[in-house]
């Protein structure tokens, strides 16, 4: 079934409902779940920024000139030793995450991140940035295996919620869930032009907080717009590929399993790689036809195993699930297919690294010229 079909929250609603263990014993906390953190030489900082785009109305409410974004900003950092730790999710957004699915709010605690919130940027010059759009119905962290190996290796991620149908929390408190409307890849690419507006803001030394949030010391300045790039998971995906053929401060495109809907004109000119799943070229003729469009380098990689959520925080996370409530092996295969989740991990972090290093950084990555000894499950498609 085509994820055009079916929203993100139907998605994890599906996933939610192996929660369900009546016979469980009562806890005195709900069990909290882990992440991988990244193997990079550097510590992590993090900030949420709050935007605001006077120039576009709410999609769902019509107000003009009120398009709300959050963002997340991550960073290698330095004396983070007194900063906290950030939550994968927000305590108050995760419990609207599970009732949404009709399910006990308290049912697990989110996982924490190696990002410290605030921290000092570490550099010694600018940092190649990199744009991060979510599925749909999803939120900015939901791959942050890929975000955070980045950050330790001396990227800038910006990853954007795309309010309205995304799971996000305001300066305010309010936690805001997707609605039932229709949000097109096209919404999400006018949010990420925005949010490389605002990057060059802060490039020039401004904060783009529309609250005047203080911003971590040293970020202010830090990143280099002459080095962007942008990747996306499904919806994010297919808006990362509409932002390339649109806007050329982006020099480099990775789309995750994008179903590449509705079909695209232009050509793009700049390096791009998909990493497929579900929606290989082989049985998707807009993903087939998208592959044509691309005018200069490319690659198309596909891990033997994987489905739609094997490249991201689900891989790792719903075999935890697993354990907890005596899922199925069935059920559990469904969701993470037969990819090994360890090697789903360093799939999710070798490749997005190898491919910004050498089309941002200008560093020779031999991962990315064919078959690699390392990753024998990962195939390269023609």
């Amino acid at each position: 079934m085509s994820v055009l079909s079916i929203s993100r929250r139907a998605l994890m609603a599906s996933a939610l409902a192996t929660l369900v263990a009546p016979s469980l014993p009562a806890v005195a906390a709900p069990p909290r779940l882990s992440l991988p953190g990244p193997t990079g030489p550097h510590q992590i900082g993090t900030v949420a920024l709050h935007l605001l785009d006077r120039s576009r109305p709410d999609p769902f409410t019509g107000q003009a000139g009120h398009r709300e974004l959050m963002i997340g900003v991550w960073y290698p950092a330095r004396d983070t030793a007194h900063h906290p730790r950030a939550p994968w999710m927000e305590p108050a957004v995760l419990r609207e995450y599970l009732s949404d699915a009709g399910y006990a709010p308290d049912l697990v605690t989110t996982p924490r991140t190696s990002g410290h919130i605030g921290a000092t940027v570490r550099r010694t010059g600018k940092l190649p940035v990199v744009v991060f759009s979510h599925g749909s119905g999803g939120h900015r962290d939901e791959n942050s295996t890929m975000i955070q190996e980045l950050a330790s290796r001396g990227y800038l991620v910006v990853t954007i919620d795309h309010l309205g149908d995304a799971y996000s929390q305001l300066p305010s408190g309010r936690v805001v869930t997707p609605t039932e409307g229709s949000f097109t890849p096209e919404d999400y690419a006018q949010d990420a032009r925005f949010v490389l507006d605002r990057i060059g803001d802060l490039a020039a030394g401004r904060n783009p907080d529309v609250d005047g949030k203080r911003l971590p010391d040293g970020l202010a300045w830090a990143p280099d717009t002459h080095r962007i790039g942008m990747v996306g998971w499904s919806k994010g995906g297919t808006a990362t590929a509409r932002v390339m053929l649109t806007d050329r401060r982006v020099r480099a495109g990775l789309a995750i399993d994008a179903p590449m809907q509705p079909l695209m004109t232009g050509s793009i000119d700049r390096p791009f790689m998909m990493m497929t799943a579900e929606f290989p070229r082989a049985t998707e003729p807009a993903v087939a036809q998208f592959w044509t469009q691309l005018r200069g380098w490319r690659l198309n990689v596909q891990a033997r195993g994987a489905v739609h959520s094997s490249y991201g925080d689900l891989q790792v996370l719903m075999p935890q699930v697993a354990r907890l409530v005596g899922m199925s092996d069935d059920e559990l295969r469904s969701w993470i297919g037969t990819l090994d989740p360890a090697r789903a991990v360093r799939i999710d972090r070798a490749y997005p690294v190898a491919f910004f290093d050498e089309h941002l950084r200008g560093r020779e990555q031999r991962l990315l010229d064919g078959p690699n000894r390392a990753f024998p499950e990962v195939d390269y498609l023609p």
